[in-house]
């Protein structure tokens, strides 16, 4: 699945994937981020808290972003795959500014909400320059292929993740969250060995990037951000291995970037801070 198709004068939106365990006091430094691009003050957040099991998860994030400044936030309590579409809850994505997308269970979002009506807002707005920021699970729904799960670990090993469909917010990445606390190197190997096509994003917690519409992003937060790039791999041994078998892959490119450091995913190049400027 493709990003809608970009129409009119507007830019797309920024695509935001945040490691989860964002800071939600004191300096907040990804969320207010957030807030800045969507409108400081005159933002208008919308919260999809499809995610998480907990009622009061929305009401949380309004109440963080009100500390914020936001004097407009809603949460859109979707918990079934009828509530997805409801024409109120179109309504409210439309007058939206940013999108939020909770953290939770992944599978839980993609079973609920795709290819549902709210799903597909959610991509036409984006294109249309909505900004649309995703934390944890929120993180991992966004590009076309979702990482739903797999095993601990530095090594990659067949069958050492499973994937489910994604939002299709950016086709050229997949994105791995909580990843130096949850030691998802190796998940994050065999999900870019399914597809070379892809580089592989992992992102620890307390961070973000910032996808411009440009597709070069900017790294936020207190973590760092850890890239795959598959590009020149000359051999992999995925399909030959066995179930649990370790893999070989050869000739992969590997970056580590923290805060202000940029990558421009078209180029594959990355950047030290200052070296390209940023919202």
């Amino acid at each position: 699945m493709s990003p809608s198709p970009h129409t009119g004068d507007q830019a797309r939106g920024y695509v935001i994937p945040i490691g989860g365990a964002e800071e939600r006091t004191g300096s907040m430094r990804v969320l207010r981020r957030f807030v800045r691009l969507c409108g400081g003050r005159r933002a208008r957040i919308v919260i999809i808290p499809t995610a998480s099991s907990l009622e009061d998860t929305g009401e949380r994030y309004i109440e963080i972003f009100s500390k914020i400044g936001v004097k407009h936030a809603v949460s859109l309590p979707i918990a079934e795959r009828a509530d997805a579409e409801r024409s109120e809850y179109i309504e409210q994505l439309d007058n939206a500014t940013g999108i939020f997308i909770t953290g939770g269970n992944q599978l839980r979002l993609s079973t609920i909400l795709g290819g549902t009506l709210v799903a597909q807002k959610v991509r036409r707005l984006n294109a249309a320059g909505v900004h649309v920021a995703g934390t944890s699970a929120g993180a991992a729904i966004m590009p076309e292929h979702m990482i739903a799960g797999g095993s601990m670990g530095l090594s990659p090993q067949a069958d050492g993740v499973n994937l489910a469909p994604g939002l299709g917010l950016t086709n050229a990445v997949i994105i791995d969250q909580h990843f130096s606390q949850r030691d998802r190197l190796g998940r994050l190997l065999t999900a870019v060995s399914y597809n070379p096509f892809m580089m592989g994003v992992g992102i620890d917690e307390d961070t973000a990037i910032f996808i411009a519409p440009d597709q070069v992003f900017e790294v936020e937060g207190s973590g760092t951000v850890t890239i795959i790039d598959p590009e020149h791999l000359s051999y992999s041994s995925m399909d030959r291995a066995k179930k649990n078998e370790s893999l070989s892959l050869l000739d992969l490119k590997l970056h580590i970037l923290s805060k202000g450091c940029h990558f421009d995913i078209h180029a594959r190049k990355p950047y030290p801070p200052k070296k390209r400027g940023r919202k």
